[in-house]
């Protein structure tokens, strides 16, 4: 699958990789420490927002809060039954 920017695929492409081969090689061995990746995460990052907003899509559409059916529940006290379809869907 390709980046939302096209200039952003190659850096998709070495963070993927780097990704796989951090999960592979040292998470499924107990190793949970992800900082390997991190330069490059931050790199692709900065470009994907960059894409973004080139593209006039606003950042706060996508970092929207969503709450689980079990918190829209609680806060309102019901049992599950009169829920949200959408999973208690709230903006912030």
């Amino acid at each position: 699958m390709n980046s939302i920017g096209d200039d952003c695929n190659e850096l998709k492409k070495q963070y993927d990789a780097c990704f796989n081969n951090w999960f592979s090689e040292r998470f499924l061995k107990g190793q949970t420490d992800d900082s390997v990746c991190a330069p490059i995460f931050k790199v692709y990052q900065e470009c994907v927002k960059r894409a973004m907003r080139e593209q006039k899509i606003e950042l706060r559409e996508i970092e929207t809060d969503y709450t689980t059916g079990a918190d829209y529940d609680s806060s309102t006290g019901g049992s599950g039954s009169g829920g949200s379809a959408t999973g208690g869907k709230s903006k912030s």
